[in-house]
């Protein structure tokens, strides 16, 4: 067992009850002992790092609502060449005074590093990074164009052994046991020119791996540059040797292995080349999002027009954009109208209709129409730039599934060597007594076959890639954990007003009476609750200023609380409201009674409307169900899920609201801070639960699920407590989540398995003399290749 204490600061806590419920959700994780201090506004921690890691410490605390005194250090690293060296840097880092966690992704090559200012700082974290044998620099410090150009590098210097290993290779043709009729020129054959060919690769070109393996040796670990620096030096040494003994000792058949040492290291580096082609292309989707910004915005001033930079557009300003641009900046269009194309950020295809007082994200494209908007959220504070931040954080985030496999890989090198000074030793002493080459090749073949790349590789790729792919999709995973969560979800539970329904009523039913014109039924009402704030009034007022933009005002308006509204339009007295209403108006309306008990048995609110002491009509409001929300949820019960809708509405108008959906499973009459109470109550019956919402009152809820999907329409509060973000509101959005995360963890499991099985084979197979060393070398080089490219799989997958 891996413990580890922390004392981390909490902000936010107002009582006992505020320590007690931190406490209690922090004992309740699995290997961690907790003791909350209201009065130092701190915790003591003690965990089990193999059942938990600091990290989760700190985003239970922050799911719960409250803050850590911590900062958020996000760094690229360069220098790391295997698994190991990522575990290197966090174990040293996990051990640094003042460090919560440290979390560090061999894939997108980055460390994300918790720490409490005050007792650390980030010079502090670069010092430790460097004196581990790396190097790290703020996040974005490295350009995309600088990791192009090293891997040109890379690619430079693998041309240059691979034309000094191919002499080497065609020597190889000399060792064959049958003729091949091949000229084997002398030159080619001298020991001293192969040692010279074969040195300038092993100490020039393979330099890297004598460096990172000593840095890794110093700090009291070992990286795969060992294994391949251990191996290689082997075979060269060895040669190296028997040519002293060919050219002064007598000896008349030196056994040499230049050649081995030589393409050992070229299939290396080729394997190396092609794993860092391949993790490029698994943050692709980073290099995507940032590339929709626009580069230029319009800005009118004084009445001119002058195209200026994206990143110079500041809040308030009012900018143009015209057909085919993009829009540059979040806003709201003040004049014009268009449809805008949003599938960029939010995943769906169909171009949205844009007007006078509705909101555009930066980003997205303007199709058909001119648009005049006022800018409301420049750089760092756009939709573009928040999903940018969270896709990477995601992919810098860690699934509790890799926890397998920083184990093995803390612990990898020591035992492969071991591995191969015991296949050396029962060589040399049992299989060919006293021969040392075939003992020398079995050891070798071990030390270079054993890859700790592939399985550090296994679930980070994966994570990069599956994250990746939502964010093209719309749906945003706040980490890797959410992403592993998902697809164990059993029940989710829905907010009504704004997820399932479009949270905006509108006017879904016009029933005259009494020889009524609907028309001008619905003109009177329309301009007798023109006065009135209330949501419901809002709804036909704007459904009949479509039929008659110049609604009359009303002459007299009152406000009848409880009751509905009483005014005069066009001399002509009004009331519309409730039966209650009617009573007190001393008008009639039992012929009308039973079409209102229809409307409202569909889950719509009515409304009598009456005129000069007689029953002009009624007009049924309601809150639409949005046209995606009965497909998501038929989607959600054929993958096996249980629905349920959670509202304050009364039980009739849930129920029917719920039929329509198609949800079995009705809360109604739930007060905002009940919400999570009725969360907790699914878990309690054993059942993993997903809160699906879009308000401040459901951010509680969100926060107390296993999983929180937050609607990309709804609050910030909501959002931010949610684990997944559901960007444009489309309910379908959710089963493609969930068929995301069983797509990208069925990747992760394949990987792993194939990582596993690779070194649990390979290495006995090594070890029995069963593989020539430049064949095991090969292996080892293309393992990695095999597992990031399995990932990007992932990249072509439908959801």
């Amino acid at each position: 067992m891996t413990s580890k204490t922390l004392q981390i600061g909490i902000t936010g806590m107002t009582c006992a009850s505020c320590s007690a419920r931190i406490e209690k959700s922090l004992n309740r994780m699995d290997g961690v002992a907790a003791n909350v201090n209201l009065a130092l506004e701190s915790a003591n921690v003690s965990l089990d790092e193999e059942k938990a890691k600091p990290d989760d410490i700190v985003q239970k605390i922050e799911k719960l609502g409250y803050g850590v005194r911590t900062q958020r250090l996000d760094t690229d690293i360069m220098g790391m060449t295997c698994a190991s060296c990522a575990a290197r840097i966090e174990k040293g880092l996990n051990r640094m005074p003042g460090i919560v966690s440290a979390q560090v992704n061999l894939a997108a090559e980055s460390g994300t590093f918790i720490y409490q200012p005050g007792i650390t700082d980030p010079d502090a974290i670069y010092a430790r990074v460097k004196k581990l044998g790396y190097k790290a620099v703020p996040k974005k410090a490295q350009a995309a164009d600088e990791k192009d150009r090293e891997l040109r590098r890379k690619l430079q210097k693998l041309i240059v052994s691979i034309v000094l290993s191919l002499p080497l290779l065609y020597t190889m043709i000399g060792h064959l046991p049958f003729q091949t009729g091949l000229p084997m020129p002398h030159l080619l054959m001298n020991p001293w020119f192969q040692l010279v060919l074969a040195g300038i690769v092993q100490f020039y070109i393979g330099g890297q791996f004598y460096v990172s393996g000593t840095k890794a040796l110093l700090s009291k670990s070992a990286n795969m540059d060992v294994l391949v620096a251990l191996g290689t030096s082997a075979a060269y040494f060895y040669s190296a040797f028997e040519t002293f003994r060919y050219q002064f000792g007598g000896l008349t058949s030196p056994d040499l292995y230049f050649e081995t040492s030589a393409i050992l290291i070229t299939l290396v580096l080729l394997g190396k080349y092609f794993e860092s082609r391949a993790k490029r292309r698994t943050t692709a989707a980073i290099t995507e999002l940032m590339g929709l910004q626009a580069k230029e915005a319009t800005v009118i001033e004084d009445g001119k027009e002058r195209k200026i930079p994206v990143d110079q557009v500041s809040v308030g300003d009012v900018l143009r954009v015209r057909p085919g641009e993009k829009i540059p900046v979040d806003g709201l269009v003040t004049s014009g109208s268009s449809s805008v194309d949003e599938s960029m950020i939010t995943g769906e295809s169909i171009p949205v209709e844009k007007s006078f007082g509705d909101r555009v994200i930066g980003a997205t494209v303007n199709a058909n129409g001119t648009l005049t908007m006022q800018a409301e959220k420049v750089g760092k504070d756009t939709a573009l730039a928040g999903i940018v931040k969270i896709v990477e954080e995601a992919q810098g985030s860690k699934a509790p599934i890799q926890r397998l496999a920083d184990s093995i890989s803390g612990i990898f090198v020591p035992i492969v060597i071991g591995i191969a000074t015991l296949a050396f030793l029962a060589w040399i002493l049992f299989v060919t007594p006293g021969q040392f080459a075939p003992a020398l090749v079995a050891a070798i073949s071990v030390l270079v076959i054993a890859c700790p790349c592939a399985l550090g590789l296994a679930t980070p790729t994966s994570i990069m890639v599956g994250t990746g792919k939502g964010a093209e999709n719309g749906i945003l995973f706040k980490g890797g954990e959410y992403l592993e969560t998902t697809q164990n979800l059993q029940a989710i539970l829905f907010d009504k007003t704004g997820t399932i329904t479009n949270g905006k009523p509108e006017v879904t039913d016009v029933v005259p009476l009494n020889g009524t014109d609907p028309d001008e039924l619905i003109r009177l009402a329309a301009a007798a609750e023109s006065s009135s704030e209330h949501p419901l009034a809002q709804a036909i007022v704007n459904y009949g200023r479509l039929k008659h933009p110049a609604l009359p005002a009303p002459d007299q308006f009152k406000a009848l609380a409880g009751y509905g509204i009483r005014a005069t339009v066009s001399g002509k007295t009004l009331a519309v409201g409730t039966r209650r209403l009617m009573k007190k108006e001393n008008i009639s309306f039992d012929e009308a009674e039973p079409r209102m008990k229809q409307l409202e048995s569909e889950g719509k609110t009515a409304m009598f409307i009456a005129g000069d002491e007689k029953l002009l009509g009624i007009i049924a409001v309601a809150d639409t169900i949005k046209p995606s929300s009965k497909a998501a949820i038929e989607q959600l019960k054929a993958r096996g899920l249980s629905v349920y809708m959670i509202t304050g509405d009364n039980e009739r108008t849930a129920q029917a609201i719920a039929r329509q959906a198609g949800i079995d499973h009705v809360f109604a009459e739930v007060l905002p801070e009940e919400k999570a109470a009725k969360v907790k109550v699914l878990q309690e019956q054993g059942l993993k639960v997903a809160m699906v919402g879009d308000g401040i009152n459901d951010a509680p809820a969100l926060a107390t699920a296993d999983i929180g999907m937050a609607i990309g329409t709804g609050t910030d509060v909501a959002i931010e407590a949610a684990d997944i973000t559901l960007v444009g509101g489309d309910l379908l959005h959710i089963p493609k989540a969930i068929d995301l995360s069983r797509k990208t963890m069925r990747n992760i499991r394949q990987n792993l398995f194939w990582a596993l099985f690779y070194n649990t084979v390979g290495i006995p197979v090594a070890a029995l003399g069963l593989l020539a060393p430049w064949v095991a070398g090969a292996a080892m080089a293309f393992s990695s290749v095999s597992v990031v490219t399995n990932s990007l799989r992932l990249k072509r997958v439908k959801i």
